[in-house]
Order: structure tokens, then C-alpha cells, then sequence
């Protein structure tokens, strides 16, 4: 007997959200807890996974559709695989043997773990599938990447000539996260009176540190020695001696949290994510360190959970990865802040009276000026640059 595939419970804060991929077809075996669907929501890709040892009777709701919290998406039958819905496909993909046709126009193979819509485009077109290149999660092919694929020129085919400077152009839809992100960014610098005051701080001591204690740091805590954890460690400190920095506006009124919990944003494929570290003020360095690295390796498969990117007093973005020199970081709303990390670029510097040469970083703070005057953020931004440059004082807590 079928039984009915729903769509995961939806938080309050996420109303609907899309198929982006079936990786199981009608009649495919599946085991126990196996991955069948991908949804996309705004903010994270809930994973759909099989109730029992079974197969799908049938497919509800296809690649591309919009679906609600707990909506029926497909049909499943547990214990024996059904054979009732065969791959409509299947018979069209076997030329009888006394039938010759030439090599350039046979039908190529169908994968089975390619979703039901791209099987169907990819049969339609002629098209083989190891010659499209997929941009689909883990390099999936989707129906637009076949829509958009252009075959290459066979050797008794000319190829159309292309017009010097002709320009090119490809229209993709955007993502729910990538639309969500836009929205938000949006919101922040129409919403808040929002100003940005720059220091710069002398990595060195810091570098020599980690340089001393990498090692040593990775064995004991099996968790590399980075950056991260000091800059996490130095913002924690000052948000303790700056509340308004870790306060938020809700309405007319004030919120102060007595807590610390600091976002740090991620680059992943689908966009830009901000998974929460909490109460960074009971974390050592090597859980946030560790804490960190999880983060990443989720936002790179797509397993952040909502509850992971939820809340989050302060944000750390660290544009340096990337090459970045200067910026004015945006903020993160409700939140009333946001530090911008830097690449580190060695720099003639004053030094009593002689110049050194020195590995510099430019800090960036991003407030909210209806919450955060500026000596306030001044003095937050110089007191995370005296932490970094004399670590000692940091870590034990000076």
C-alpha cells in the first residue's frame, strides 16, 4: 500500500520552498533513511529522506515546483521495488539490432540517479549527458543546464560562423538563498543609518604565535590553528565592554543581550551563509576553531540546519580570503554590527621612530548609528586592535 512523501515542517520564518532535486526515479530502489529530494528554502536545502526499504510509486511534485510546509510531494511504497512505473524512456533507448543508424545519432544511456525532468530533457534533445557540464549541487545536471547546452559541431557539420564581438548572454533564475540574501542586504542600507570606521592592526605577534604553536595546538585539540579563533576571542572581550555593539533595535526599544553570539560568514555555492557560534565567551580557542571548520564543511555540502544560521548577536566577515584589502561590510540585521576582516599585506610602518616593515591588516566596523555613537565604535574597533597585537592580554584576560 502507498504511503504519502511529505515536505519537512517548515519554521515559522521559511513559508514555502522548491524541489531543486529527485535523486531517485519512479520504480528506483531505495533503502531506509536514503536521500530521495533536495528542497530549497530561502536559507538552508532540507534533505528528504526514505521512510522504509521501498521505491517511489510516483512523483507529486516535480524539479522546480513550489511546495508548502508538510505538503504531499510524492507517493511510496515500502518493501518489494515496484515495477509498474518503468522509465517511460526505457523502451526508446535500445535500436533493434537489424536497424542500423549512424553513430552521431544514437541515443546515449540514461543515468539513473539523474532527475526525472533532466532524464526527460536529455531524451527529448538527443543529447548526452557527459557532455553537459551540470551546475546543480554537486555538479548535478539540471533541466536549464540542458535547455542551455550547445552542442559541439560533428565533423560533417559546418559550424555557424559568429559574428566578431558578438556578445553573449545566459539567464539563470536566482536561488531562493541568493534572493533572500539580496533582500536582506537591501533592507540593511535602507533601513539603518549605517556608518563604517576603519583601524588597522600589526598581525605579527599573532603570527608568530601560531607560527610557535600550530603544531603543538593541532595535536593536542586536533583542530588546526587559525585566525578566526582570535578575532572571535578579541570581538567577544570588547562586545563585553561596549553592550550597545551587541545590542539590537525592536521598535522603539533597546535590546541587550547578555550573551555572545557571533556569526562568521561563509562562502558556499549557493551564496553567502552565516552559520552562529554561541556563547563564544565559554568557548576556548580550539572549540571555535572546531566550530568553525564544521561550519564550513556543512556550507559547502548544503547541511547547515536553520537553527545553525538563527540569531546571532555580531558578524565576522573575513572578505581577506578572497584578496580583499578594504571594504564596509554590511550589516547583518536585527544585529547593530558587523567587523570586516582583511588580507594581511606587509606595509612600511613607523615604528619609535624607525620603519619596519610589518604584516598589516585593515579592520572594518559597520554600525548602526541610531544604536552606536561613534566613540562607542571607535573605542570597540581599538580595543579588538590592542587585543590582536598584544595577545597575551587576551588570553589572559588583561
Amino acid at each position: 500500500m502507498a504511503t504519502e512523501i511529505k515536505a519537512p515542517v517548515f519554521p515559522e520564518s521559511v513559508a514555502d520552498g522548491t524541489i531543486a532535486t529527485w535523486h531517485k526515479k519512479v520504480g528506483e530502489p531505495v533503502s531506509r533513511d536514503e536521500v530521495i529530494c533536495d528542497i530549497e528554502t530561502d536559507k538552508v536545502v532540507l534533505e528528504v529522506v526514505a521512510p522504509a526499504d521501498g521505491s517511489l510509486v510516483a512523483i507529486v511534485k516535480d524539479e522546480g515546483d513550489t511546495v508548502l510546509s508538510d505538503e504531499v510531494i510524492a507517493q511510496f511504497e515500502a518493501g518489494a521495488v515496484s515495477a509498474a512505473a518503468p522509465d517511460a524512456a526505457a523502451p526508446a533507448e535500445a535500436a533493434p539490432a537489424a536497424v542500423s543508424a549512424p553513430a552521431a545519432t544514437s541515443t546515449q544511456p540514461v543515468d539513473q540517479n539523474q532527475a526525472p525532468a533532466v532524464r526527460k530533457a536529455l531524451s527529448e534533445t538527443g543529447i548526452n549527458a557527459a557532455d553537459v557540464q551540470g551546475t546543480g549541487r554537486g555538479g548535478r545536471i539540471t533541466k536549464e543546464d540542458v535547455a542551455n547546452h550547445k552542442p559541439a559541431a560533428s565533423a560533417s557539420v559546418q559550424p555557424l560562423s559568429v559574428a566578431v564581438g558578438e556578445r553573449i548572454e545566459k539567464r539563470v533564475p536566482m536561488t531562493r538563498l541568493r534572493k533572500r540574501v539580496a533582500e536582506r542586504l537591501l533592507a540593511a542600507t535602507q533601513q539603518t543609518a549605517m556608518l563604517t570606521t576603519f583601524n588597522e592592526v600589526n598581525m605579527k605577534p599573532i603570527m608568530e604565535m601560531r607560527k610557535q604553536y600550530k603544531d603543538a595546538f593541532e595535536k593536542r585539540h586536533g583542530a588546526r590553528l587559525g585566525f578566526m579563533s582570535f578575532f572571535v576571542k578579541a570581538a567577544t572581550e570588547a562586545l563585553k565592554r561596549y553592550p550597545a555593539v551587541n545590542a539590537s533595535i525592536d521598535g522603539d526599544d533597546i535590546v541587550y543581550h547578555g550573551f555572545y553570539d557571533i556569526g562568521v560568514a561563509v562562502s558556499s555555492d549557493r551564496g553567502l551563509v552565516v552559520p552562529i557560534l554561541r556563547d563564544t565567551d565559554r568557548m576556548n580557542y580550539a572549540e571555535v576553531e572546531s566550530g568553525i571548520a564544521a561550519y564550513a564543511g556543512k556550507a559547502r555540502e548544503g547541511k547547515l540546519s536553520i537553527e545553525e544560521m538563527t540569531g546571532g548577536t555580531f558578524t565576522i566577515t573575513n572578505g581577506g580570503t578572497f584578496g580583499s584589502l578594504l571594504s564596509t561590510p554590511i550589516l547583518n540585521q536585527p544585529q547593530t554590527a558587523i567587523l570586516g576582516m582583511h588580507k594581511i599585506q606587509e606595509r612600511p610602518m613607523a615604528v619609535n621612530g624607525q620603519v619596519e616593515i610589518l604584516p598589516m591588516m585593515y579592520l572594518a566596523l559597520s554600525y548602526d548609528h541610531r544604536l552606536i555613537d561613534g566613540k562607542e565604535a571607535v573605542g570597540f574597533l581599538v580595543t579588538i586592535k590592542e587585543l590582536l597585537e598584544e595577545p597575551a592580554k587576551l588570553i589572559l584576560d588583561l
